[in-house]
């Protein structure tokens, strides 16, 4: 496989104005997707969604414009969490999905996120077929074949719908109380509202964006403040997205962090007596006192490749569903097709509500090991 110019680990990314992230470059590539997407459909459709950041609306406009020249319509949901966008490709029976974000990143960093027809990050052929297309000229359809653009009014109740249908049916979190970061990001609408509807108590911070305050000092990348925001309200837990809400990160009550390694621990210990569960994927940072407490109670524990797109490949291979990242990337496949923030969140609230457990209770049998990121 030739060099990639492009595509990283996941999608386009880097500083808006500059390599790959300018307007011209993704213009095309929105060209060269709907061409590589759209192909074998009589009239492909791609989702688009986006985060918070203002060089949304340019990148939109490229994406929008590229996929119309290639003759693939487009629906526009509007800022979404990422895994939202997965959703809702695979539901409506688009052909794709596009988000537009760089995730934990600052604001003048951008990116472009691809999902295909099933609601999965595209695999390597797919996304060297796109990179291929990158260095073509770009040819219009004839106008008459041109793709039309909507707005899906209603993406954000049909994905508070899709999270709220991930715990048991009858299981309500009335009396509850959560405090909530929400990055300034993509789950600024979405995220409250679930746990409201719900019946939970929600205080909220990072609720406000700008266009320029996504991540800032706030989000699972600064979980100072939701570990502060827990202890000043009295919440029972605090739960804290990064700017696309792929990710999540919690605090217990008493204002102590619990990473996406705590919250893999206690997932697992939920899930171990059930017949279908068969292991965890981990990857190479998540801390060791995770692996062994595996071992101790009989789970298999594997460890894949740093990145989510690489758990995914692995309990794909072993037909696992439970996986994820110290970070807070967190698969629950069960639950959704990939890594999502609100819904890791909700499975922790139903073990908290089913046990009858506070979250420090849930994680207490979880040594963390001293370990050191030497890049």
């Amino acid at each position: 496989m030739s060099e990639r110019k492009y595509f990283g680990t996941d999608g386009v990314r880097g500083e808006v104005g500059r390599s790959p992230v300018t307007p011209a470059e993704v213009l095309q590539l929105g060209w060269a997707a709907g061409r590589v997407l759209g192909a074998g459909h009589a009239r492909g459709r791609v989702i688009i969604g986006k985060d918070t950041r203002i060089s949304g609306y340019l990148l939109e406009s490229a994406l929008e414009a590229g996929l119309s020249a290639a003759g693939v319509d487009i629906a526009l949901t509007g800022p979404l969490p990422t895994p939202g966008i997965a959703y809702l490709t695979h539901q409506v029976g688009a052909c794709g999905g596009i988000v537009i974000s760089a995730s934990h990143n600052p604001y003048h960093d951008n990116g472009i996120k691809f999902f295909s027809a099933s609601g999965t990050k595209l695999d390597d052929d797919t996304e060297a077929a796109i990179e291929a297309l990158m260095r073509e000229p770009m040819a219009t359809v004839a106008p008459e074949a041109l793709g039309k653009a909507e707005r899906l009014i209603d993406a954000v109740p049909r994905y508070a719908e899709h999270c709220r249908h991930s715990l048991p049916a009858g299981l309500r979190l009335d009396g509850l109380k959560v405090a909530m970061d929400c990055a300034n990001g993509a789950a600024y609408q979405v995220g409250p509202l679930v746990l409201r509807e719900l019946g939970a108590q929600v205080v909220c911070t990072g609720i406000e964006p700008d266009g320029f305050n996504i991540n800032r000092e706030g989000g699972s990348t600064y979980p100072d403040q939701i570990c502060r925001l827990v202890k000043e309200t009295g919440a029972d837990i605090g739960i804290a997205f990064d700017g696309d809400a792929d990710r999540v990160v919690l605090a217990d009550a008493s204002g102590t962090l619990v990473n996406g390694d705590g919250i893999l621990f206690l997932l697992s210990q939920y899930l171990k007596s059930r017949e279908k569960f068969g292991g965890v994927v981990g990857t190479l940072m998540t801390n060791l006192g995770v692996e062994l407490a595996c071992q101790s109670d009989g789970i298999a524990f594997v460890r894949a490749q740093v990145g989510d797109r690489y758990v995914l490949e692995e309990l794909l291979a072993r037909n696992w569903t439970l996986g994820g990242e110290t970070s807070g990337h967190i698969l629950c496949l069960d639950r959704s097709t990939t890594g999502d923030g609100l819904v890791a969140a909700l499975a922790v609230l139903e073990v908290m509500r089913t046990t009858q457990m506070p979250l420090a209770e849930l994680v207490r049998g979880l040594t963390i090991f001293p370990q050191r990121l030497i890049n």
